[in-house]
């Protein structure tokens, strides 16, 4: 080795850029290998270790144009190898300092570590006429490695910094050192958005930058793109991996943020600010095993805040007990523990919530269950990888399959239920459990179609027999108890279908095909109290169903008939009613079920403006006697009634009045008259 090169070794030994080239690459990576000592910032913001280029700092013994760019500020004395102040190592990237939405953390280079190849280090010298000086190393002197597009990164470790003198070893912003080549780009960041002259040029660093703008104002799809786009260009990047993370944690997309973090963390498994935002992920999305190991990765007591260890342990508590439920089949208390869990920190976890779906469908309350399971996370973007362990036995995955199958045989997509089935018997296909529900799944919707087949060939009786082979394998299925109703309602047996709905809608209260089966059945029977129940629950469920109001109004006339009322005056539907005496608006109003009266005016313009709903209305619950009064043309009987404003709306129910209504918008005049009519 030359003289020159003896003493530039042994004047930067102290600035710990060492002498060992087989751990170049581990010192230059752009997280650092190992936590820093300091407790690491907020891990919901991006982890990026691009800080913004400040101000130059010289050593005691350089120019100022020999100094680092993009550095912390440290002391002369740390220059030479004397100071305790923290630096940045070569490799790291600069981006927007300590405003960016999270900047890495300075590390120190261990004494010994090698910088590079075999050749020199080289220097730029200081304007100010000094030569080269063995403390203030040049900052465009990359090491050995692959040439790298322009531009952009290559491997981790390989990091371009921007360049405080452009005349070493050629001009610009041409890097140069042992066996590489790797040129800045020319870009700048304007408001956080990169500009180029060449579309798709920009650096890794400028990328960032501009993601980490866009991260610190909100726009985190923006930030995306722009994370998406350092991610493609330097895809073995622990930092760009976690910087993506970030923003995806700020879209709500908590599951695909941790398959960036263990994509992270297997690039470089020393890295705790990974360990530690996938640690805080699994817990949102409820796997704490996963969580428990990745905290302990992170550093116990040094960068896990207490809080989140109290997180932890009080999901698992109510995981715990929503197991013991579970196995007792105490659906209520599984219910209870499921929200608990949710609400103590694993709010984005697709176990609690198939959980919490499975409690609701055993409780017999389906369309909650449905809904729930319709606004829960999607599965095939909410869990990483490492989700594939056990939940009461089976794979996690395959769990939410099986409640999702359950949910879809329950409320009639057979084929839905058959393919959420299959999928959950390839994930996890030697559980028991799992097999038994896939197997009854397929038996369901095979009785279900057959029976389907059967009826629509007019044979009712092997279609009964049919749909009864599937309630055999389940036995709370309301869709099957409700065709076998329809079967026995086709076959005359207006009891036996009667008990069937009755089934049916224990298991499904509010199971519409069930309640007009049985109204249906109840008439046939006579049952006249049963059958308006059913019909005026129906009128509630669909308003606007003419057939439905068709049929109460029948069942009406014939319950009052079965009573001895007079139900002569009784009509259904027709056109309103233009009333001009007093005589005739005390008949009108005197009929059996409800009169609704419009007092209006034909040259008032709300009147002209509302006289279009009432006739939408007087179609859409033609039960109601629907009519109208003009004041102008009519004033003895505006005066029997004491009405001075029209729009005036007064609602009469056999005979007495209801509810009298002062110029009314039309939500309140349709709930008044629905309220009244059923």
């Amino acid at each position: 080795m030359s003289r020159s090169g003896e003493s530039t070794r042994k004047s930067t030994s102290g600035l710990g850029l060492g002498l060992d080239p087989d751990r170049l690459r581990e010192a230059l990576s752009l997280d650092g290998n190992k936590p820093d000592s300091r407790a690491l910032p907020d891990l919901g913001s991006p982890v990026s270790p691009l800080r913004a280029s400040g101000p130059a700092h010289t050593s005691s013994s350089s120019s100022s144009s020999g100094s680092f760019t993009g550095k912390p500020a440290a002391a002369s004395a740390s220059a030479s190898g004397g100071g305790a102040g923290r630096r940045s190592h070569s490799g790291e990237l600069s981006g927007s300092g300590e405003n960016s939405p999270t900047a890495a953390e300075g590390r120190s280079f261990r004494p010994g570590h090698r910088r590079s190849g075999s050749g020199p280090l080289i220097f730029s010298g200081g304007s100010g006429g000094g030569g080269s000086t063995a403390s203030s190393p040049a900052s465009n002197v990359l090491p050995a490695g692959n040439i790298c597009p322009s531009g952009r990164i290559g491997k981790t470790g390989m990091a371009p910094r921007v360049a405080a003198r452009s005349d070493v070893l050629g001009s610009g912003t041409g890097h140069y050192g042992h066996g590489s080549i790797m040129r800045g780009g020319g870009a700048s960041v304007v408001s956080g958005t990169p500009r180029d002259s060449a579309p798709g040029s920009l650096s890794l660093q400028e990328l960032t930058r501009a993601g980490n703008e866009h991260y610190k104002k909100g726009n985190y799809a923006e930030a995306l793109r722009l994370y998406d786009r350092a991610v493609a260009s330097c895809p073995d990047n622990a930092s760009c991996r976690s910087n993506r993370a970030a923003a995806l944690i700020g879209l709500g997309r908590p599951g695909e943020a941790a398959k960036e973090c263990e994509e992270a963390v297997r690039l470089d498994p020393a890295n705790a600010r990974a360990h530690h935002r996938l640690a805080t992920l699994n817990l949102r999305l409820g796997l704490i095993e996963n969580a428990r190991k990745h905290f302990s990765l992170a550093g116990h007591g040094q960068h896990t805040d207490p809080a989140e260890w109290q997180k932890l342990q009080d999901v698992e508590r109510h995981l715990g007990r929503l197991t013991d439920a579970r196995k007792m089949a105490d659906w209520k208390s599984a219910l209870r523990e499921a929200d608990a869990a949710i609400a103590a920190g694993a709010d984005s976890s697709p176990l609690l919530f198939a959980s919490r779906v499975e409690a609701l469908l055993r409780l017999h309350r389906l369309e909650e269950a449905d809904s729930t399971l319709s606004s829960s996370p999607k599965l095939e973007s909410s869990l990483p990888s490492s989700s594939y362990t056990k939940f009461f036995g089976m794979v996690t995955n395959s769990y939410i399959y099986i409640v999702q199958a359950q949910v879809d045989m329950a409320l009639g997509r057979f084929e839905a239920a058959v393919a959420a089935a299959e999928k959950a018997k390839q994930i996890d296909p030697a559980n028991m459990e799992v097999a038994m529900v896939v197997n009854n799944v397929r038996l369901v919707a095979r009785a279900r179609a057959r029976g389907n087949e059967l009826f629509k060939s007019a044979n009712f009786e092997e279609a009964f027999i049919a749909y009864g082979e599937g309630l055999k394998y389940e036995p709370s299925n309301s869709v099957l108890y409700c065709n076998r109703a329809a079967c026995w309602s086709k076959l005359g047996q207006w009891e036996k279908s009667v008990v069937d709905c009755n089934e049916a809608l224990r298991f499904q209260p509010n199971y519409t095909k069930a309640l007009l089966r049985r109204a249906d059945s109840n008439a046939k029977l006579e049952r006249w109290v049963e059958c308006v129940r059913d019909y005026e629950v129906l009128r509630k469920e669909l308003p606007g169903d003419t057939d439905v109001a068709e049929a109460l109004f029948h069942a009406q006339v014939a319950l009052k008939t079965s009573r001895g009322e007079e139900v002569s005056n009784m009509k259904f539907g027709g056109e309103v009613e233009e009333v001009t005496s007093v005589e005739q608006f005390q008949a009108a109003t005197s009929v059996p079920g409800v009169s609704v009266v419009f007092f209006m005016a034909t040259s008032n313009q709300q009147c002209s403006q509302v006289a279009p709903f009432v006739n939408t209305l007087c179609r859409r619950y033609p039960s109601a006697n629907f009519l109208k009064v003009d004041t102008n043309e009519s004033p003895l009987v505006a005066n029997a009634e004491n009405v001075r404003i029209v729009p005036t709306f007064k609602i009469y129910k056999n005979g007495m009045r209801m509810k009298e209504m002062i110029c009314p918008n039309q939500q309140v005049l349709e709930y008044s008259v629905r309220h009244y009519s059923l």
